[in-house]
């Protein structure tokens, strides 16, 4: 298997950092990857480690210590070097570096060769401890990615930057000595809150490819060990309060023996090297005696991810009352011992520091402003004494972070395994995409009928399941179904609501993965399914053997309804069959349009069209997804030129659910949606099935709704996209030659009168118009303020339906709230076209 390498600028063998490391690392281990660290003893000069060899570094069993090969023999690098560079930087002089560069990122390139590496995580990389190191690992990146062809495969994650962590050592904004982040095709970047994200933002503006990885809370996996306390010499009614943490002035454990003070029968417990900064260690030693406080320094513990027989942190928070975190105000990042607490279920204290609240709001526990009293007031002291002895109070704490906490791991683990998936088995043909929303009722019968294809072999395809914010077992249901399955099975999340935003996600997940593959000309199937639907024995056979007999972009199956569900009920029967039968004829033709409920797209054509498309529309005054992502994807693959071949004998079968519990909404033609907004209603069925047939006028009026929606779209749409269907015998033999001829001649007309020649005909000019005012109201009305006076004011207030768009998307819903005319919407907020 290939390697995982790990990098960390922290130069500590346990610290923050490394934490969220193991933690990250941990997941990609899990699938098969080896896990190496380089600690950063040879990058940062201030720690006293350059070159030192490991000896007694504490971590999980499954990762190995590691570091870059020869770079002891580069000549002149070494700590007085690194010191130099780092004074120019806090001088904002840019050194002169760049032998000392090649040399190292040649080293490290001839490393991850030596070790197989496939994937990079990179810790605290930006902040200019080590420019030089900085420069190289970007040159290595690059030199590395493109000799491998590798994708993006390095996570790129920042804990600290110049603004956050002792600002004066590292220059003066913006900071022209530090190494600029770079737009690479192999880097993705990471911020642990929307704060850190914004600010470095505000610095590097050009940056794409940056999201928020918050730290994640990982619960314990075993207990603590029963001899903890008596090793330490702590007795078993001694209440602990929990400090672990690098034992240095800026993280104020003097507040901890102040507070520990005035809460009898309680001792501290620092778990944190003492050697790092031994004079600090004194101090606390000679102010733990001068207050009396019980205090125990118990060294360097092992991570909570540690398996070994050392102690480890969890063994600290299995026997703790109270994890503390009272650091200095503005020396923090994201506060790692207050995420380890929640985790564990153990209640924390800490001070109000400079990024408390963009990271933990929300959470709950007695917070000391630092800013009004920097040691513990007799009223902090009595919430923490509280905390510890009310029971009641204590369970409602723990339950309330916890529940906080799971989320935040969650969206952790998802962004991770969305933009770093696990790599695809070597036979694997074909992926299989499956949007779930609370689907327990049925998803265990569509795996089966997934799994039960005849004349494929298991390892030749996989299952991308996307949840789509499930709330009941569906999820659970699939997991344990693959776990006796003979498929490979992959959970998604797709936060964003919507079919086809969950849809894209699996397509893309899956297209990212198979960009690996080593056969380049073996042709990758990307398939979509409906988590409702089950398909026959021969879907993936027949759809998989026409796509490759035709060499088509796109497949499309058969669907079918079971006729034992419509027994008693013949007119519906009779209307459902003739528009099936209109189906078949013109899918023969034309080779249709793909339907989500199954079909096939070869990979090269999906990501040639930039894949599916999602297009929003107005629904009771909310943007949401318009649910035609399928057909509008099918249109634009015919549109490039793609071909859609028709594959009749692949099937599913159609999920009744909407004709036995919302016939009404068929029969009236508003099954999905009224007034241009094409939306289906959620259907969860509770009551009995609809078993009556229906009358001789709603049978007509069905059909009359069903033929209406089919012909435009099966037999006029095709040949609007691709004229040259019209000169084919099979397509003028069902048209006739007359009708066939005129039928192309109006074609060309309507398509030559439907270009834009200028800015005059009012339904061209009035988008375009409604797009620039919205994007530049405000600059407008200031120009209008200043020439014509300022009565005129400001802008009016804008619809409420850009309430809830994210400020980086304004322009594009504008773009979908002036174009959506059908439900008239934009042209209402103008006036209509006229007020006086």
């Amino acid at each position: 298997m290939p390697a995982l390498w790990g990098v960390s600028f922290d130069a500590t063998a346990m610290s923050g950092v490394v934490v969220e490391f193991l933690k990250t690392s941990r997941h990609f281990a899990d699938q098969g990857y080896r896990v190496h660290l380089d600690l950063g003893y040879d990058i940062k000069a201030d720690k006293g480690r350059f070159f030192q060899a490991y000896r007694h570094e504490r971590v999980p069993e499954w990762v190995e210590l590691d570091r870059v090969d020869g770079v002891g023999r580069i000549a002149g690098y070494g700590p007085e070097f690194v010191a130099a560079t780092l004074e120019s930087v806090r001088r904002d002089r840019i050194p002169d570096v760049e032998r000392i560069t090649g040399e190292l990122a040649e080293a490290i390139v001839r490393t991850w060769e030596d070790r197989d590496v496939a994937l990079v995580i990179v810790e605290n990389g930006t902040l200019p401890e080590n420019v030089t190191y900085t420069k190289a690992l970007y040159r290595a990146i690059e030199t590395y990615g493109a000799e491998r062809d590798l994708g993006r495969y390095v996570l790129w994650r920042d804990h600290d930057l110049m603004w956050q962590s002792e600002p004066d050592k590292y220059g003066s904004f913006p900071y022209p000595a530090t190494p600029p982040m770079v737009n690479s095709p192999h880097i993705h970047y990471f911020a642990l809150h929307e704060e850190a994200k914004r600010r470095t933002l505000e610095w590097m503006p050009h940056l794409r490819n940056l999201d928020v990885l918050p730290n994640s809370f990982t619960a314990p996996t075993r207990p603590g060990r029963p001899d903890f306390r008596a090793h330490h010499g702590i007795a078993p009614d001694t209440k602990i309060i929990a400090r672990f943490t690098r034992i240095i002035p800026q993280k104020r454990i003097d507040r901890d023996l102040h507070l520990v003070a005035q809460l009898p029968g309680t001792c501290l417990f620092v778990a944190g090297d003492t050697e790092e900064n031994p004079a600090e260690t004194g101090k606390l030693r000679a102010l733990a005696e001068e207050l009396q406080v019980p205090v125990v320094f118990g060294g360097v513990l092992a991570p909570c991810e540690s398996t070994g027989p050392e102690f480890s942190v969890r063994d600290l928070l299995a026997h703790a009352e109270i994890v503390s975190f009272l650091t200095s105000y503005d020396y923090e990042s994201y506060g790692n011992p207050i995420a380890e607490a929640i985790a564990a279920g153990v209640p924390y204290i800490a001070s109000r520091y400079a990024l408390y609240d963009t990271v933990y709001a929300g959470f709950e526990a007695p917070v000391l402003d630092v800013l009004a009293h920097d040691l513990p007031t007799p009223e902090f002291a009595r919430q923490v004494h509280e905390l510890m002895t009310n029971a009641e109070r204590r369970a409602e704490v723990v339950a309330h972070n916890r529940k906080l906490g799971t989320h935040t791991r969650e969206v952790a683990d998802d962004l991770v395994s969305t933009l770093f998936p696990p790599p695809m088995g070597a036979d694997v043909r074909l992926s299989v995409v499956l949007p779930v929303y609370n689907e327990a009722a049925n998803i265990e019968e569509v795996l089966r009928s997934l799994e039960d294809q005849e004349d494929i072999e298991p390892s030749a395809y996989e299952i991308v399941l996307v949840d789509n914010n499930s709330t009941d077992d569906t999820v659970e249901i699939a997991r344990a179904f693959a776990e006796r399955s003979r498929f490979d099975l992959h959970v998604i999340s797709e936060r964003e609501q919507g079919v086809a935003c969950a849809r894209r996600a699996g397509m893309e997940f899956a297209v990212r993965r198979s960009r690996n593959r080593k056969d380049p000309g073996e042709r990758f199937y990307l398939m979509s399914a409906d988590a409702d639907c089950r398909v026959d024995r021969r879907w993936l056979t027949e759809l998989l053997a026409a796509m490759e007999k035709d060499k088509a972009a796109i497949g499309v199956c058969d669907y079918y309804y079971n006729a034992d569900h419509f027994v008693g009920r013949p007119r519906l029967w009779d209307a459902i069959q003739r528009t099936l039968r209109c189906r078949a004829v013109t899918f023969s033709l034309f080779g249709g349009f793909p339907d989500g409920k199954g079909f096939a797209v070869e990979r090269e054509a999906y990501e040639d069209v930039g894949g599916i498309e999602i297009f929003y529309q107005l629904h009771n005054g909310r943007f949401v997804n318009h649910l035609s992502d399928d057909w509008d994807f099918g249109i634009r693959v015919a549109g490039f030129g793609h071909s859609i071949t028709y594959a009749p004998r692949s099937k599913v079968e159609i999920n009744p659910r909407r004709v036995n519990h919302a016939i009404d909404e068929v029969v009236t033609g508003r099954a999905y949606g009224n007034d241009g907004i094409i939306v289906m209603r959620d259907i969860r069925p509770e009551a009995p099935p609809v078993t009556a047939d229906l009358t001789e006028a709603e049978a007509v009026q069905a059909w009359e709704f069903s033929i209406k929606d089919f012909t435009p779209k099966n037999t006029i749409l095709p040949v609007l996209l691709t004229p040259s269907f019209l000169d084919e015998d099979a397509v003028v033999a069902f048209f006739g030659e007359e009708l066939a001829s005129r039928l192309g001649a109006r074609i060309a007309e309507i398509k030559a009168e439907m270009s834009v020649v200028d800015f005059v005909p009012i339904h061209s000019y009035k988008t375009p118009t409604y797009r620039l005012y919205l994007e530049f109201r405000d600059e407008i009305f200031a120009r209008l303020r200043a020439t014509v006076g300022e009565d005129i004011g400001f802008p009016p207030p804008l619809p409420e339906c850009f309430d809830d768009v994210p400020e980086g998307r304004f322009a594009e819903f504008v773009k979908y709230y002036c174009e959506d005319r059908e439900s008239g919407e934009a042209h209402n907020y103008f006036g209509n076209g006229g007020v006086f």
